[in-house]
C-alpha cells in the first residue's frame, strides 16, 4: 500500500475561484477540497467499491475484459485503512462491476447477470438473468431494492424478491448510463455518453442537474451538499446544487490513475484506478 500525505492541488477550471456563485452575484457553494490518503495495492482491473460490515471495503476487480465470461472476476476486502484483508473474499465471478448490499446479500453485477455472495461468507447465494441485458455496470440500493445500470442499453434495472424488471429505459437520454446512487425519494443517475447528472423520481421522470462530464461515471454526496463526480479516464469534478462544475482533479491516463465507480462515505472517498491496478482513498473536506 502506497501512502501519501500531500494534499492534491485542484485542477479549478473556474481560474482559481475560492467559491461559485449564483446569479446575484452571492457566495452560493464554497468548492470542496479532496486530499489523498493512500493508494492500496493487490487488484486486477477493479472497477466497484461499496462499504463492507466491518467498516472496510469491498473491491471488485474485472481482472480482464469487462464483457468475457472467462471466470477470473473477483471480490476483495480491504481495511478502512486499506490494507489487503482478502484478496479473493467471495466466489469467483466473470467480470464483476458495481456492487450493493441488501440485507445479508453483496449484490454484484457481473455482465448479464446479477450475482448475489452472502456477506457473512462470500459464498454463492443464488444470481439473477437480466433479461436482455448486455454491459450491467453499477449498482445502488434504493428504497427495499437493488438498481442496476446497463451501459450497453440505455436501462436501468430493478433487482426485488429474486427478480429483475426494466425500470427505465430512455435511448436518447440515458445512453452510456452508468452511475446510480439512492438519495432519499430520488435516484441520482450519471450518463457516459452527454456526461449528465440527473435526478429521477420514483415514476421515472428525469431532472437534469449538470451536464459535460464525458464519460461520467460514479456519483457522491459532499457534506455540506452538491456531488462529486468521476469521469473515465481520469477526472474528478465537484457539482454545486445550481448545476455549476467544477473539475477538482484531471489527469491523462498516461500521467496518472484512471477513474473509475467513485463511492462517497462520509467524507471518504475512494476510486478503483482500473489501468493501475489500484485503489485511491481521498478526504473530502471545505
Amino acid at each position: 500500500m502506497l501512502r501519501t500525505s500531500i494534499p492534491v492541488l485542484l485542477t479549478i477550471l473556474a481560474a482559481g475561484c475560492a467559491a461559485q456563485t449564483n446569479d446575484e452575484g452571492a457566495a452560493d457553494t464554497v468548492l470542496p477540497v479532496i486530499d489523498e490518503v493512500y493508494i492500496s495495492q493487490g487488484f486486477e482491473n477493479p472497477e466497484g467499491a461499496t462499504l463492507a460490515p466491518d467498516g472496510g471495503y469491498f473491491i471488485s476487480s474485472v481482472n480482464g475484459p469487462g464483457n468475457q465470461k472467462d471466470g477470473n472476476g473477483y471480490v476483495s476486502l480491504i481495511s478502512p485503512d486499506g490494507e489487503m484483508v482478502k484478496r479473493y473474499w467471495g466466489a469467483k465471478l466473470d467480470a464483476p462491476k458495481g456492487m450493493a448490499i441488501l440485507n445479508d446479500t453483496l449484490y454484484v453485477a457481473d455482465i448479464d447477470k446479477i450475482a448475489m455472495l452472502d456477506l457473512e461468507t462470500g459464498n454463492p447465494a443464488g444470481s439473477i438473468r437480466v433479461e436482455g441485458a448486455a454491459f450491467l455496470n453499477d449498482m445502488t440500493t434504493w428504497g427495499d431494492a437493488v438498481y442496476v445500470s446497463d451501459s450497453g442499453t440505455a436501462t436501468i434495472h430493478k433487482i426485488s424478491d429474486g427478480t429483475s424488471e426494466v425500470w427505465l429505459q430512455d435511448e436518447a437520454l440515458l445512453g452510456g448510463v452508468n452511475g446510480l446512487l439512492g438519495d432519499g425519494e430520488r435516484l441520482l443517475v450519471a450518463t457516459m455518453k452527454t456526461g449528465t447528472l440527473f435526478s429521477a423520481a420514483r415514476d421515472g421522470t428525469l431532472t437534469e442537474i449538470a451536464t459535460g462530464m464525458e464519460n461520467a461515471d460514479g456519483i457522491g454526496l459532499v457534506p455540506g451538499g452538491g456531488y462529486l463526480v468521476s469521469s473515465w479516464p481520469g477526472q474528478i469534478h465537484y457539482v454545486a446544487e445550481n448545476g455549476a462544475v467544477t473539475t477538482l482533479y484531471d489527469v491523462e491516463a498516461e500521467e496518472g490513475p484512471t477513474q473509475n465507480d467513485l463511492t462517497v462515505i462520509g467524507d471518504t472517498v475512494i476510486v478503483p484506478n482500473m489501468r493501475q491496478n489500484t485503489v485511491t482513498l481521498w478526504k473530502v473536506s471545505r
